[in-house]
């Protein structure tokens, strides 16, 4: 889940205050009670698992048949407390709805879709891995989007980044980039990452004025309608013994669970100290990867991915001129 509009944080809550002009900050946790801190660790140990049933519904059904009975899961699932709402609103979300389809199609189908595709070349935590790189290239879709800058720490980290997933994806031999490219999955994922990373930053150009379950449950009505062709053409598309637990763990803990605790999160510690545990999914994937479906972990995957995390965190970093400058002028605000 991508926040929908940025927060205020009292100084003395903070140790680096958010900087407007940029993606998601890189935020301190001093002083947060523990207990909230299982609210955003909650969701992310969620979608790290769902990766991983990603990879198992490979096993069992076709990715177009897993695409769309994971939102008609979510979707009945939702029915009950977000359709009222709706219908009570609908003047209001009508004019919406184009956006609301344009944010579903990158989300729900284009970024979750790819997944399940992807799920049939490449391992979990490829995935996990790739899908760190969300944030930095969040960063650069900002650019021509929102007006934001980047700056030579965020161009550095860019690049360690980029130096750790080749080092990943070409299990240590770089040369064989040229040679041989990257395979299919991986390049399904590094499109869903980067679908991901749109969705994230038209929410926030948007700025819709809904509720943000309200929102997830209209989109998540556009995905269906959107799936269905996909699924009429899958050729697995039957629910049996080994894929129903596979599609009530998408539908209902990954599609619904995991954005309410998310949500809280927010409310609770806010997005900017929420958005930290999203670095903690990649290590937690391939931990259940390793547990569950037998993968395992080479010494590129430790040196890539440690680039790769080094270097989402080293772009994520505020100057320290800025920081200053933003305390003063919330200080400015307040005294006003």
């Amino acid at each position: 889940m991508c926040p929908m509009k940025d927060e205020q944080w009292p100084i003395k809550d903070i140790s680096i205050k958010k900087d407007v002009s940029n993606s998601t900050p890189f935020v301190l946790l001093h002083g947060t009670p523990p207990m909230k801190l299982l609210l955003p660790l909650i969701p992310v140990i969620i979608w790290a698992g769902n990766t991983v049933v990603n990879k198992l519904s490979v096993e069992t059904m076709s990715p177009g048949a897993m695409s769309f009975y994971r939102w008609a899961v979510a979707v009945l699932v939702l029915t009950p407390f977000c359709l009222p709402p709706l219908l009570k609103n609908w003047q209001t979300i009508r004019p919406l709805l184009p956006k609301l389809a344009a944010l579903a199609s990158l989300g729900m189908v284009l970024n979750q879709s790819l997944g399940y595709f992807a799920a049939e070349s490449t391992t979990a935590t490829n995935m996990a891995l790739i899908m760190a790189l969300v944030p930095l290239i969040s960063m650069f879709i900002s650019v021509p989007l929102l007006g934001a800058g980047i700056s030579l720490t965020g161009i550095g980290g860019a690049f360690m980044a980029l130096a750790g997933l080749v080092e990943m994806l070409t299990k240590g031999a770089p040369e064989a980039l040229i040679e041989q490219g990257i395979n299919r999955g991986d390049g399904l994922v590094l499109i869903a990452s980067l679908s991901y990373a749109l969705y994230c930053v038209l929410l926030k150009r948007w700025q819709l004025k809904i509720k943000t379950l309200q929102s997830v449950y209209v989109q998540g009505l556009f995905a269906v309608f959107i799936l269905f062709p996909l699924f009429l053409t899958s050729e697995r598309v039957s629910l049996s013994a080994a894929s129903l637990p596979l599609v009530g763990y998408a539908g209902i803990f990954a599609s619904v669970l995991a954005p309410l605790c998310w949500l809280k999160a927010i409310e609770a510690i806010g997005a900017s100290r929420s958005a930290m545990f999203m670095n903690l999914m990649p290590a937690m994937t391939a931990l259940i990867a390793v547990y569950t479906l037998g993968e395992t972990l080479a010494q590129y995957h430790y040196i890539g991915g440690l680039m790769v995390l080094c270097g989402v965190a080293i772009s994520q970093m505020k100057n320290k001129e800025k920081i200053k400058k933003n305390q003063e002028n919330l200080q400015s605000c307040r005294a006003a």
